[in-house]
């Protein structure tokens, strides 16, 4: 390569970054579009909504939530990975972005490759609920009398592989009960399912089932922390039911396409951050069961790394396969 070349080139590079900075010292300067991967009104897109708000009043421009459900989020997630990097194309991701790579030999995007962490900001805990005709109200009479009735109970799920199927699944093979798989696209049509008598029982998300637990049209038999929530302080942890060790949550992060300019995601972080801060928005997500969390761009990517080793471990012990 010759000096005038590689001058050239270190022109041209300084040329991009400048240009790069003078366009994040200007966004945002219209609409924000925030892609949630799931159906509205479920519990991903009922968090997404709360945190959209507050972010779009800390920005000053609106943050519109773009639902594009389907094929456990990853319709959603790839059209963000394939979205321009200017920080108006946000997604609002789940821990099934960590599930897909297991569980699909072909996807559309690359997770490390084609997203980049903004940050990790809540986690929704699961519970095991059962239609109140089941004659149950613990874990260890669900088993007993599963195993009195082999292949008469069904689950639901939000989609194949979601976590919320992958958490009944482990409580199933836990236990060594027989339990017929039924997935949804998304939590809200198999918790209608499930109060009417379709299914039998189904981890599902806290915020998702709350108000039929509270309404005495689901049973709440155990939740997937490792210890009692303040919503449901009755509830035992499965981890204290039979399942010791045992913990599971359906976390919520932000992320954003490959190549996005830093200065975009440092402040994306920052008014997450602030929003995870905000008095209004933490009492509405303690309605809802979730509980806040927050981290830097840095610590987010490190916990996505630490998810995508844990869920191929356990995609690999169900034997679970999408392909």
């Amino acid at each position: 390569m010759t000096v005038k070349l590689s001058r050239r080139l270190a022109v041209l590079a300084a040329a991009s970054l400048l240009a790069a900075a003078a366009h994040a010292g200007d966004w945002p300067d219209k609409p924000i579009t925030l892609v949630v991967p799931f159906p509205p009104g479920g519990p991903t897109d009922m968090v997404a909504r709360v945190l959209a708000q507050s972010v779009g009043e800390q920005l000053g421009q609106p943050v519109v939530v773009d639902n594009r459900p389907g094929a456990n989020g990853n319709i959603g997630n790839a059209f963000v990975a394939k979205a321009a990097p200017d920080g108006y194309t946000v997604l609002y991701n789940t821990s099934s972005l960590t599930l897909s790579p297991a569980l699909y030999k072909k996807l559309s995007y690359d997770v490390r490759k084609d997203l980049v962490p903004v940050a990790l900001t809540a986690v929704v805990p699961l519970g095991l609920v059962v239609n109140p005709a089941l004659p149950v109200k613990t874990v260890a009479e669900l088993v007993d009398y599963a195993r009195k009735n082999p292949g008469r109970l069904s689950y639901g799920s939000a989609g194949n592989g979601n976590v919320t199927h992958l958490a009944a699944l482990q409580v199933v093979q836990h236990f060594g009960i027989q339990a017929t798989h039924v997935p949804y696209k998304g939590s809200a049509p198999a918790d209608v399912d499930l109060v009417a008598g379709q299914i039998q029982f189904m981890t599902d998300t806290i915020n998702s089932v709350a108000p039929f637990i509270k309404d005495g049209k689901l049973r709440l038999l155990a939740v997937s922390t490792g210890k009692r929530i303040p919503n449901f302080p009755q509830a035992p942890a499965l981890a204290e039911s039979g399942m010791a060790g045992f913990e599971a949550g359906a976390w919520q992060g932000v992320m954003v396409p490959a190549k996005t300019p830093q200065p975009v995601i440092a402040r994306l972080n920052q008014a997450f951050a602030q929003a995870l801060k905000d008095p209004a928005v933490l009492e509405k997500l303690r309605l809802q069961g979730t509980e806040p969390l927050g981290s830097s761009p840095a610590e987010y990517g490190a916990y996505i790394d630490k998810e995508l080793a844990r869920w191929a471990s356990v995609v690999k012990s169900t034997g679970v396969s999408l392909d």
